[in-house]
Formats: structure tokens, C-alpha cells, sequence
């Protein structure tokens, strides 16, 4: 639904689903992909919404992704969560931030935060642990784009993202 499209993308407890709810209170148009633009199954694919079924990041129907940049009704959308086929709308989108957090007992703490609030989420098992630990050093999956400290406060990564659209 905007003028100008953002990718904010990053590995697991970098912050994208924190960061796309205070774009939304900020009043940005901002997209939970992983809740809102999954794609269903392909025939044989596995069903369960456990990411440990595969490490790779979801996927997101690609319709819907082209649908919502096609809208013209906000001055910027944000697309918030990693998926495994950006590359199919990427170049559709006006830059990509990748949030970064280079120390990985950051991203288990933050892993940690939110599977006590839901057990149910990734990185309760051990499992999806250790692939959260191996993504992390490999950044697979992980789009290129302009990378912002995801370690700051949350309202100035937020200021840092809406600086450079600003400048862009």
C-alpha cells in the first residue's frame, strides 16, 4: 500500500516483529509478513507452522507482497520478517534493512524473553536453538541491504530506519 516499499529483515531475536509494532504505533503502514503473507503449503511440503520442519525462513505468497505495493495508499509500507523467496519481489522494493545483532548471548536472551511469554514460539526446543546459533554465524537467508544495530534502544532503531528513508 505504499508510495515507497521497505524490507526489514534479519536473523531470529534481531528484533523484526518489535520493530515492525512500534513502526505501527508510530502510524506507519507496517506488514507482519511471517503472520500475514505466508503462503500456504506446497503440495508435499510439511504443514507445521514449526520452523524446525526446516531451518530456512518461511515463505510468503508472492501475490499478496506484489498486491500491497501495488496500493498507493501510504507514503510507505514496511514488510517486516524474513522469508525465503524475497528474491521474487525484492527488486519491486525501494531498499532493505537488515537488522544486526552480533552477539549472539543478545539474540539467545531475546530468544529466551519471548519463548517465556510463549513456550509454543521458535526457539523453545533445543533444536531449533541450535539452528537459531548456526543461522546466526552464517546469516543464511538473510537479505543485503543497509544494516542498522539492532542492539540500540528500540526507538532509535526505529529513528535510524526512518532517517534513511527520509534521505533515500
Amino acid at each position: 500500500m505504499g508510495v515507497r516499499n521497505y524490507l526489514i529483515d534479519g536473523g531470529s531475536g534481531t528484533g523484526k516483529t518489535t520493530v515492525c509494532d512500534e513502526l505501527q504505533r508510530r502510524g506507519y503502514q507496517a506488514v507482519h509478513g511471517d503472520r500475514e503473507l505466508r503462503a500456504a503449503p506446497e503440495p508435499g511440503e510439511a504443514t507445521s507452522d514449526r520452523a524446525s520442519d526446516s531451518h530456512l525462513p518461511p515463505v510468503w505468497d508472492v501475490a499478496k507482497v506484489k498486491a500491497v505495493i501495488a496500493g498507493q495508499d501510504e507514503a510507505v509500507t514496511f514488510f517486516c520478517g524474513g522469508c525465503r523467496n524475497s528474491s521474487e519481489f525484492i527488486d519491486l522494493l525501494d531498499g532493505v534493512f537488515v537488522l544486526e545483532v552480533d552477539d549472539l548471548d543478545t539474540v539467545m536472551r531475546r530468544i529466551d524473553e519471548r519463548v517465556l511469554v510463549d513456550p509454543t514460539d521458535w526457539g523453545g526446543r533445543q533444536e531449533e536453538r541450535e539452528i537459531i546459533m548456526h543461522l546466526h554465524h552464517t546469516k543464511e537467508g538473510i537479505a543485503q541491504g543497509w544494516a542498522i544495530d539492532a542492539t540500540a534502544p528500540l526507538q532509535l532503531v526505529v529513528d535510524d530506519i526512518l532517517r534513511r528513508i527520509d534521505s533515500h
